[in-house]
């Protein structure tokens, strides 16, 4: 809408137009008397109109005769005059929003070349990181040059399909690696590609993985074969035996997977809707073996104690198609301890008596932020956590664990120069070289000494974090275990716990 002043000089101007016409309708012959009178009109309509509809139409030369002009000039001066800054109010305002692209074109244009260069450099800086991301890091160790034969890797990633983990597992050293076969987040994936699938099994052939034995997939965080819920639990197994389906297509005879929860039920009805779940996907399969995971012991989390796992064992029809992994920071922190020979054999003994050695098939290889029996699943570099390094001196000298793949999931997140999270694959690399190195050693030499110091030091400040929040929620106990509070606290309180319990137990922090 024009302005205020807009309106009323266009409306003078409308006046002295009809007045105009009037005029010259006296002056002109009858031949040129329509024509003038249409133009004439035409002016006065399209002032009258919007000012978008009477730009396009005032950019057109009015068609006025030469001698019409000349009188209209001299009987009217002053109303030309009117008329022309009536006109140039309003197409003030009509061509000013249109000179803004014009504006914010020109500088799209000169800015153009800088643009180019920008997008140039992040490509050629994408290159740079691909290159460097199958540059390895450290050299694979022939497992026939280690005193016992310990396949360590990590959890890679197989972004870009499958047949890629295996480059990522060379570039930090791995013997052994394990991976997810499709989207971890999602219950529906693309199916696997037959150009992965090819891939994968000659990688494997040509650096000598063992498919079979040493690769150890992962399952979705999103399953729960405890699962009540008669729709949910038709979810999750399918989501199951389509990781299965992939690994038989893969040659890979191992997958890891969380047992699931309890929910509201019963601990025994949920331990037999799992046994049942596996029974049935493994008569839908050929080979797989089903590997649990121990867990943590956090809320209805099942897997937590070997009984747990022994109970779920029991109710499998066919024993070869069912296994266990021990993870170590797990183990910790549901009570089991590891960090001294005695303690270690102690803990080996039980898991031994109640779940039985053949049952062993894998190990996840991780230190713990959290403290012992802390119910805690929190992942720390190895030798900087709670287990500390004398843990996995006796881990990786324990004669039962060879051949087995020993998967390290701990942190390697750190901050770029731009601020962003990115991978240091490099840690991995150096833990396994480390692990590696205690294969044999003495823990009581005087180097030994000083690493296992060097890397608790790394960690104190950790440590202390995670041992203070424990202290607290023991302290919190207590207090409600000999002092009466009023319901209303116990309700906070309460909500305050499972608020401390859901920010740490989210699943495998690695």
């Amino acid at each position: 809408m024009a302005p205020r002043s807009s309106r009323k000089l266009g409306t003078k101007a409308s006046e002295t137009d009809t007045t105009r016409t009037v005029n010259a309708s006296a002056a002109v012959p009858k031949r040129g008397l329509k024509s003038t009178k249409v133009a004439a009109l035409e002016v006065v309509a399209k002032e009258n109109v919007s000012p978008a509809k009477s730009e396009k139409q005032k950019v057109k030369p009015e068609p006025v005769s030469e001698d019409e002009t000349s009188e209209i000039e001299q009987k009217s001066t002053k109303v030309k005059i009117n008329r022309v800054k009536a006109k140039a109010v309003e197409e003030e305002k009509v061509v000013k929003p249109k000179k803004a692209p014009a504006k914010r074109k020109a500088k799209t244009e000169d800015d153009e070349d800088d643009a180019e260069e920008v997008k140039t450099r992040k490509k050629r800086k994408t290159k740079e990181d691909k290159e460097a991301e199958t540059m390895p890091l450290a050299e694979r160790t022939a497992i026939g040059t280690l005193k016992k034969a310990m396949h360590i890797g990590a959890h890679v990633s197989g972004a870009g399909g499958v047949q890629n983990s295996i480059n990522n597992a060379l570039q930090i050293g791995g013997n052994s690696f394990a991976l997810f076969l499709k989207s971890q987040r999602k219950w529906v994936s693309p199916p696997l590609a037959p150009e992965a699938r090819d891939q994968f099994k000659a990688f494997c052939l040509e650096h000598k993985y063992d498919a079979a034995k040493h690769v150890l997939p992962h399952g979705s965080y999103l399953v729960n074969l405890a699962q009540a819920e008669p729709e949910k639990a038709e979810q999750a197994y399918t989501c199951f035996l389509d990781d299965l389906q992939r690994c038989e297509a893969l040659g890979i005879k191992l997958y890891n997977f969380h047992p699931g929860s309890t929910g509201k039920n019963p601990r025994p009805e949920a331990i037999a809707r799992i046994a049942a779940q596996l029974n049935k996907a493994h008569k839908a399969t050929e080979s797989v073996v089903t590997v649990l995971e121990n867990m943590a012991g956090s809320g209805n989390i099942i897997g937590s104690t070997w009984e747990d796992l022994r109970d779920i064992i029991v109710l499998i029809k066919d024993k070869s198609r069912v296994g266990v992994c021990i993870d170590t920071c797990h183990s910790f922190a549901a009570g089991y301890d590891l960090r001294s020979p005695e303690a270690f054999k102690k803990t080996m003994d039980s898991f031994a008596s109640i779940v039985g050695m053949p049952y062993l098939r894998a190990l996840h290889l991780n230190d713990s932020k959290a403290p012992f029996s802390s119910h805690r699943d929190l992942h720390a570099n190895i030798g900087t956590g709670f287990l500390g390094l004398r843990a996995f001196h006796n881990i990786v000298n324990f004669t039962p664990f060879q051949d087995l793949p020993m998967v390290l999931e701990t942190p390697i997140d750190k901050k770029g120069d731009n601020g962003k999270v990115i991978e240091d694959r490099e840690v991995w690399a150096t833990e396994i070289k480390l692990l590696e190195g205690l294969i044999g050693a003495d823990p009581e030499t005087e180097e030994f000494k000083k690493e296992e110091q060097r890397l608790q030091d790394i960690g104190v400040e950790e440590r202390k974090k995670f041992q203070g929040q424990v202290d607290k929620k023991q302290q919190k106990t207590l207090d409600s275990m000999f002092k009466k509070s009023s319901p209303k606290k116990k309700k906070k309180a309460s909500k305050e716990s499972d608020g401390e319990d859901s920010a740490s137990e989210g699943g495998c922090n690695y």
